[in-house]
């Protein structure tokens, strides 16, 4: 048992227990005190793992509403949990990597392919049916190695669940693919095939958040490496490339999504549940936003969910960006560590994880699903993984001497069939399970949302913005009822002042207490941002200037209105001086 202590002396409060779920199912148990930020929990469950590469991964748990949410490292875990102790949560794949290909060492390949599996098995990573069939060919293989007669019987993959929903077709083409395809492959290999072929899938990475567009109709969103993303049905409706998103934003239940595509711009709106899981779909998408756009996380700035300052919520992401992860990957020059790989009593199917499916918070149940962990398989050491440059498609085959002509014209092949149909993922609809939602529902999806279900029109282009203009209408009646309700309280604080409305002496009192607080926030908040544009060198003001949240309201707020204020000085000055 591992027992962190605050730094301060102060701190005499009694310790907490906490259980960290791992994605092998197993659990590591530790003791917190209330001021131990979520940092430690991070950083304690990668020195388990002798993780280097950990920036893809992150901690996550359930409040006792059941909404999910991230751990944050810079804020104490006895703040953020809002349920009692003893505490339970999990550790996932925060971030997907852009590029497996750059994952430097087996050990974060292992993890992420265990993350995959966990993907698959809850539907949340929809493919086709050949595409099925090639990843649970690789999990065989990973998990049993090369196909034996003497050990395998004929409906072998039946002892053990691969999909939620597997039928006797799937099988016979995972039981054809496992003979044929990937005999003589190791464990390691097996997953990075996987992983380059889940790569390529549109539903790589997606964390679905179950949503209702100004239509009324179920969609389903995403954050991806290459951007933000809306699924309805089997075909994705939006795709925005980060670098064409502008401005995320939440207001009640409802999230925003300012955009452009083709140099039209556009506003998706869409509806969630609860204000909670609304405010939990704009920190993932502030997150991801801020992980695979900026080059630096310097240049990462402080995000509002409000256009008018101190208003709303206000959240930055503080850990590294994507290509910095990448940089530092490619500079660890250790021996790679070990990798203890899991047997099949400790897999997900058993009766152990469906008592736990609150905790689990993963949420899509069906569909593609994730493997049962086999018999403990030893690293084949014969065979190594490729190097970077060596690998431009899957590996199919262990044999170095094969032709990769054929590779290469296959995945041309495969992206030209992509071209095609670029929009249909899955001959299966995307329909999670309600009870791996991550917010609270009993019975079905549209129980959710308090609008009726309509029938949802099928679309032939639904990737382009013919139908976002129902959309922005919504959101300028919005900003409407915003001004109308803003002009009320307008008149009622005017019809007070002038004495039209007769309160007691308290209230009065009180009025006139918050309009001097008021006068003097006026003054002194001009006073201090004159000081703060000054030379002057006092340590809390250099102090103040150095912080992110400064500088990004010297650079969005004060540069441009000085810019303005200095435009209508010289404008008048030529006015006086014309006449």
């Amino acid at each position: 048992m591992i027992r962190f202590r605050s730094s301060s002396i102060r701190s005499l409060s009694p310790e907490m227990k906490c259980t960290v779920r791992l994605l092998d199912d197993s659990e590591i148990s530790c003791h917190i005190q209330r001021e131990t930020k979520g940092q430690f929990l991070i950083d304690h469950i990668c020195n388990y793992y002798s993780l280097l590469e950990k920036d893809y991964f992150g901690i996550r748990y359930v409040d006792p509403e059941k909404q999910r949410h991230w751990l944050e490292p810079n804020k104490s875990i006895f703040r953020q949990m809002k349920s009692h102790p003893p505490y339970t949560m999990c550790f996932r794949v925060k971030f997907y990597p852009h590029e497996p290909l750059k994952i430097k060492e087996e050990l974060t390949r292992y993890l992420l392919y265990l993350q995959i599996k966990r993907d698959i098995f809850h539907g949340r990573l929809l493919c086709s049916f050949s595409d099925a069939a090639y990843l649970g060919a690789c999990i065989v293989q990973a998990e049993l190695g090369d196909y034996d007669p003497d050990e395998h019987p004929e409906n072998y993959i039946s002892d053990f669940k691969i999909f939620p929903k597997q039928s006797q077709k799937l099988e016979k083409k995972i039981v054809e693919m496992h003979k044929n395809e990937f005999r003589g492959q190791s464990p390691a290999v097996a997953e990075f095939n996987l992983l380059l072929k889940a790569y390529s899938l549109e539903t790589y990475g997606v964390d679905p958040h179950p949503c209702k567009d100004s239509t009324g109709a179920t969609t389903f969103l995403g954050f991806t490496a290459a951007g933000f993303v809306v699924f309805q049905g089997n075909k994705r409706i939006h795709l925005l490339k980060w670098c064409d998103v502008y401005k995320l934003k939440f207001e009640g239940k409802t999230f925003y999504v300012f955009g452009a595509q083709k140099e039209k711009k556009a506003v998706l709106s869409f509806h969630t549940s609860t204000p909670a899981a609304c405010k939990h779909l704009w920190k993932c998408g502030v997150e991801n936003q801020a992980f695979y756009k900026y080059a630096k996380s310097s240049q990462i700035k402080t995000m509002s969910s409000s256009k008018i300052f101190f208003k709303g919520s206000r959240f930055r992401y503080s850990g590294k960006v994507a290509k910095e992860v990448v940089e530092a990957s490619s500079k660890i020059q250790r021996e790679p560590p070990e990798v203890h790989r899991t047997s099949i009593t400790q897999s997900r199917s058993s009766p152990s994880l469906n008592k736990q499916l609150i905790i689990n918070m993963e949420p899509l149940q069906p569909l593609l699903p994730s493997p049962c962990e086999e018999e403990e398989v030893p690293l084949d050491e014969g065979i190594q993984l490729p190097k970077e440059d060596e690998i431009s498609v899957p590996v199919t085959s262990s044999s170095p001497v094969k032709d990769t002509g054929e590779n290469v014209d296959l995945a041309i092949e495969q992206e030209e069939k992509m071209k095609e149909e670029p929009l249909t993922i899955s001959e299966l609809v995307y329909n999670p399970s309600a009870s791996l939602l991550p917010t609270p529902v009993d019975d079905e999806i549209d129980m959710l949302f308090d609008t009726c279900p309509r029938v949802e029109n099928e679309k032939d282009d639904t990737d382009s913005f013919e139908e976002l203009e129902a959309d922005e209408n919504a959101f300028l009646i919005a900003e409407e009822e915003e001004l109308k309700e803003a002009r009320r309280a307008l008149r009622w604080s005017y019809d007070f002042l002038m004495g039209n409305i007769e309160v007691n002496a308290f209230v009065k009192s009180f009025s006139r207490l918050l309009l001097v607080g008021l006068g003097l926030l006026l003054f002194v908040f001009p006073l201090l941002l004159v000081l703060l544009e000054s030379d002057l060198q006092i340590s809390f003001l250099h102090e103040i200037r150095q912080t992110p949240e400064f500088q990004q309201f010297h650079i969005e707020y004060y540069c441009p209105l000085r810019q303005w204020v200095a435009c209508k000085i010289n404008f008048i000055r030529d006015m006086l001086g014309s006449f």
